[in-house]
């Protein structure tokens, strides 16, 4: 007579399966600088972002973002669901679009300005401003500088892609990080003829990566260049591909003009000496970060010689990426 068959309790082992990241916009008018600063925290969250450039119709264009009342017709590309967990945005232009994706997601996306707003912070969950811009309030972080993307992983993959700056230019090499003319200051002949007169004696003794940007100018950048072409001098042509972390990356020290924050920013970054040499009229404002990087310790003015010196490096888009998982509840515990 066949036995009954025996039968026994198995548990099957609980499968953690990986939780998706949040799902995160970065919204800006498409300015380098401003995307750039979102794109560092997105970076330091360790999330892939999606990216939205947006222009603004009228009579927001003009108006924002003290007319409010912003609904489906006011951007360009419209703004659809399904609305993301975070948005980061940076930009007068962008504010519309953070209160416009706050109201129509039922307060349910996470919403970052990043810069001063000049408006009220308490419409937004979280704002992160430099400490030289004057908005406070209860959810406020202030940094040092602006956040951006240079971090030490960042910084050791740019040296081995541009190994070529260790094999051709002897050290000591200088980052040379050239801006331009500003709102308030268009920079002139002398002002070029000044700094190339600062950077033919540097190269005397030391090595030089040079990029320059758009603010430059096509002139201004024909004549630096045409005035250091020497074997130890690197000039980006800006047609290969961009150096710029990998100048950082290489550089035993950094010499910013003083028009740009974002590079001065960057530089400080990285936690290496960084020298500021005068090119234009600085605003309040500009003038105040710059203060704020040196009494940090980070930044020097030129005085014609190099010196070594240590500082705690900026690491500001960590900061706002810190407080985003602590106060939005999307990260689990922390």
């Amino acid at each position: 007579m066949p036995q009954p068959q025996k039968y026994t309790n198995t548990t099957l082992p609980i499968v953690e399966r990986p939780k998706s990241p949040p799902s995160l916009w970065i919204i800006t008018e498409g300015m380098a600088g401003t995307e750039n600063q979102c794109l560092g925290v997105a970076q330091a969250l360790d999330i892939t972002p999606k990216i939205l450039k947006i222009t603004l119709k009228q009579p927001w264009a003009a108006l924002s973002p003290w007319l409010g009342l912003e609904c489906g017709a006011t951007f360009c590309p419209a703004l659809e669901p399904p609305w993301p967990d975070i948005v980061l945005a940076s930009g007068r232009k962008s504010i519309a679009a953070s209160r416009y994706i706050k109201k129509k997601s039922k307060n349910q996306t996470f919403t970052v300005q990043i810069q001063d707003p000049r408006i009220n912070p308490a419409q937004f969950d979280l704002v992160a401003v430099p400490e030289h811009d004057p908005t406070r309030g209860e959810n406020v972080l202030v940094t040092t500088a602006t956040p951006n993307k240079v971090s030490e992983a960042l910084l050791k993959t740019a040296r081995s892609e541009f190994a070529e700056f260790l094999e051709r230019l002897p050290s000591p090499r200088i980052a040379v990080l050239i801006g331009g003319s500003t709102k308030s200051h268009t920079v002139s002949d002398e002002d070029i003829s000044d700094l190339i007169a600062r950077l033919k004696s540097l190269s005397a003794s030391a090595s030089l990566m040079i990029t320059t940007s758009r603010r430059t100018g096509e002139e201004n950048t024909r004549r630096i260049m045409e005035a250091l072409k020497q074997d130890n001098v690197y000039f980006w042509d800006g047609i290969s591909p961009n150096p710029y972390m990998g100048m950082l990356g290489w550089a035993d020290f950094i010499i910013a003009t003083n028009d740009s924050t974002s590079m001065l920013s960057e530089a400080a970054t990285t936690g290496k000496p960084v020298y500021n040499i005068p090119l234009v009229q600085l605003s309040g404002r500009q003038k105040q970060l710059l203060e704020n990087l040196k009494s940090h310790g980070a930044v020097r003015d030129w005085t014609g010689h190099l010196e070594n010196w240590s500082y705690e490096k900026l690491n500001d888009a960590q900061r706002i990426a810190t407080a985003i998982k602590e106060k939005s509840g999307l990260f689990g515990e922390i």
